[in-house]
């Protein structure tokens, strides 16, 4: 295997470590509709602004979602439109593992 390969995968290791979070998972799917601001986040996840802002902080770090002010309000979108297509195919994947899983549990009770 070739070093650049290695470094590929590297970075996708780390980029799925700082996505392994249920919380930025959310913001992510948030922000696949339309472009928000903290309180707007946080209101819909039930969650306090600062914690959102936390988890920003790590996405924007990571140059996952970027930043848009307008006065004094700061929204917030995803720099790549792609990266909810993959969520989503992933969430599918464990969606299909699960009920797989249940049909296996269900033959093996009978």
């Amino acid at each position: 295997m070739k070093t650049d390969d290695n470094e590929i995968f590297e970075l996708h290791a780390e980029f799925c470590r700082m996505i392994a979070s249920s919380r930025r998972l959310r913001i992510i799917q948030l922000l696949e509709k339309k472009e928000m601001n903290v309180g707007d986040m946080a209101e819909a996840l039930g969650v306090p602004s600062s914690n959102i802002s936390q988890h920003l902080r790590v996405l924007r770090n990571h140059n996952v979602v970027k930043a848009r002010k307008e006065g004094q309000t700061v929204f917030y979108s995803l720099s790549n439109l792609r990266l909810p297509k993959a969520c989503t195919e992933i969430r599918s994947i464990l969606l299909e593992g699960m009920e797989n899983a249940g049909k296996k549990a269900k033959r093996m009770t009978k």
